[in-house]
């Protein structure tokens, strides 16, 4: 029986993806829902499994454009055998089997083995999602790395492995003075990405506003509990959940911060859907933390540390990653000091975060050194005023530096304890 496998749709809106990865060779036999491709979206990068067991045929190649429905491979049910996964097992038992009579025989000469060369397939040589990442920080080459995956796919591991043994990094494309041009095609979700910035610029009235926040406090109090934090919520204490839980108890304070513009009319949230910018394979992410208002500093840890493994495996959902009312992105750790972050559409606002450097500033009409953060909002002044831009930051800017602030909605306890 021949089964048609179909491109599911990723999300509303899209009707086209493009085969970014194969990862089953021609006529390769597969166990009913492993991993057959991966596709990109203008959205997200996704992977289609296998519906049957059976031998794969493929229609569609990569680096095509399909529609939404159509088929772009087939699976014959009829065919038997065996996959790369079972026969690693098989092997392994195998392997097991020879040793342990080889122990009892010691006194024997042992004639030599021959090794079982690996099946060469699509996957032979490909790093996976993980692996990727790390060969492209490190700037090496697939082809100096040997995979011990299936089928000879590259794992984390083996990357990990080789360059803690040393391996020589390549030199940088462009700077090794043949003067050699190379073509890359932007990916999909590259293109949308691209399209979509320049309309950001085009029709939002972009302004950014700048304030910078002593982090000494955070620090202290993070330096005094992060241990106990962990032990007890089982996550650890970073500065994302502080920032995430300033900025919804000042998008309470600032409502139009929390806004979109929809034609004629802004419409207002009594939530906050807060996307977190993670850096993944395949470009910057911006998965949701949905109703981040009423969390707590621990669920807001452990849902962002969620998302972000999705990201980074490449498993983010569509649907993850829109419909966010404010957007939060940090480029401090990439060493950032200070940047204008652009809009994420139809957001009306985007905080943007920085490296910590130790500065000396004036407290108290004394020159002391502080771990001192920028901080900068960019926003669409067709819905934000500048009053309310401004404010919106200096209450960040008050919430961090005193803690204790996030708790009563943005006042000194003393003043809600004289009512004021």
């Amino acid at each position: 029986m021949i089964i048609e496998i179909k491109v599911p749709s990723p999300g509303e809106s899209i009707t086209e993806v493009e085969i970014a990865t194969w990862l089953k060779s021609e006529g390769e036999y597969v166990e009913k829902d492993e991993e057959l491709c991966e596709i990109d979206s203008d959205k997200a990068t996704l992977t289609i499994n296998a519906e049957e067991s059976g031998a794969v045929s493929i229609k569609v190649e990569e680096g095509e454009v399909v529609a939404v429905g159509d088929i772009i491979c087939t699976i014959d049910t009829s065919v038997e055998g065996t996959s790369s996964k079972s026969k690693k097992d098989v092997s392994s038992e195998a392997s097991a089997k020879e040793e342990a009579p080889a122990k009892e025989e010691a006194p024997k000469a042992a004639a030599p083995k021959e090794s079982t060369p690996v099946a060469v397939s699509h996957a032979t040589g490909h790093p996976s999602v993980a692996a990727k990442k790390i060969l492209t920080e490190a700037n090496v080459s697939a082809s100096q790395i040997s995979g011990s995956g299936k089928n000879g796919r590259i794992t984390k591991q083996d990357v990990v492995a080789q360059l803690a043994g040393g391996i020589a990094t390549e030199s940088l494309s462009g700077w090794g003075g043949s003067r050699e041009v190379k073509r890359v095609k932007m990916s999909m979700l590259r293109r949308k990405l691209a399209s979509r910035l320049v309309a950001v610029k085009n029709e939002t009235a972009m302004l950014t506003t700048f304030n910078e926040v002593d982090m000494k406090p955070v620090m202290d109090l993070r330096n005094k509990y992060k241990a106990k934090f962990q032990e007890v919520h089982g996550v650890k204490l970073g500065f994302m959940s502080f920032f995430t839980k300033a900025v919804t108890e000042a998008l309470k304070q600032f409502p139009n911060v929390n806004a979109i513009l929809d034609g004629d009319e802004v419409i207002l949230h009594d939530y906050a859907d807060v996307a977190i910018a993670v850096s993944g394979p395949k470009g910057l992410m911006v998965p949701i933390v949905r109703n981040a208002e009423s969390m707590s500093l621990a669920e807001i840890e452990s849902d962002i540390k969620r998302l972000a493994i999705k990201v980074r495996e490449g498993k983010i959902s569509v649907d993850e990653m829109v419909g966010g009312t404010f957007t939060i992105t940090n480029g401090g750790v990439f060493g950032s000091m200070m940047s204008t972050p652009i809009i994420n559409p139809p957001q009306s606002g985007i905080l943007g975060m920085h490296n910590i450097i130790q500065r000396p500033i004036a407290v108290d009409g004394e020159v002391v050194i502080r771990p001192m953060m920028y901080i900068a909002l960019s926003y669409d002044h067709r819905v934000i005023d500048g009053k309310d831009s401004v404010g919106f930051l200096v209450a960040i800017k008050n919430m961090l530096e005193d803690p204790a602030k996030m708790i009563f909605g943005g006042k000194d306890s003393k003043e809600i304890l004289l009512g004021l």
